[in-house]
């Protein structure tokens, strides 16, 4: 959901604005091994279940691969180093790769993970365990109206709503590449942020709405 800073940026540009949580995030219950040193994280989510099993550890003991400013900034709050951060998974596993060959790493992810890190690990011969740490729910909800846009953070994001909606003529705003190449199944009329932050999609619609 948005915080109340992300709303009050939209809503004072005299937009309208209309909210839900498509998604339940569900950690599961299981071991996360804190005796790795190289840890992947692809979403906030997975960061959230080993922050809770890592509380009670040094966490400047670990480092961090990670997507996302976000994620990013979560991890450092809590100690945790994070030695290289890119803004999606298939180029944080070519840094990897490039820099980082040699090491071994523990991947924590959801079950909705995309395949492009773990390939790109695999092929290049990088050692790495997998470890799903939490799952992903769609949560549907039908709308009885139809939107001028609508802001899109994921590919399940997309898939949840489509469940009871359709995107009919709207334009579609989207936080990054991976999310709008789901969303071009469904439309052409699609904008995607420049930077894949929840405040430049928001920055874009408001530019583009506002027209």
């Amino acid at each position: 959901m948005l915080s109340l800073a992300q709303k009050e940026l939209f809503l004072n540009s005299g937009l309208g604005l209309v909210e839900y949580d498509a998604l339940k995030i569900e950690l599961v219950n299981v071991k996360i091994p804190l005796d790795q040193v190289n840890y992947i994280f692809t979403s906030k989510n997975a960061v959230n279940a080993f922050l809770e099993q890592a509380r009670h550890s040094d966490a400047s003991q670990f480092n961090a691969f990670c997507v996302g400013e976000k994620t990013k900034g979560l991890l450092e709050t809590n100690g945790v180093r994070v030695l290289e951060m890119a803004q999606n998974a298939l180029d944080l596993a070519g840094i990897i790769v490039e820099k980082h060959q040699h090491k071994s790493f523990l991947f924590l992810c959801g079950n909705k993970r995309r395949d492009e890190l773990p390939e790109t690990l695999t092929k290049n011969n990088v050692q790495y365990k997998e470890l799903e740490v939490y799952r992903t729910h769609l949560n549907s909800k039908a709308f009885q109206r139809n939107f001028d846009g609508i802001l899109f953070f994921s590919p399940s994001g997309i898939q949840s709503y489509l469940l009871e909606n359709s995107v009919g003529n709207s334009t579609l705003f989207c936080i990054g590449d991976t999310t709008a190449a789901e969303a071009r199944k469904y439309s052409n009329k699609i904008i995607v942020a420049n930077k894949p932050t929840v405040e430049n999609v928001l920055v874009q619609a408001i530019k583009e709405m506002s027209k």
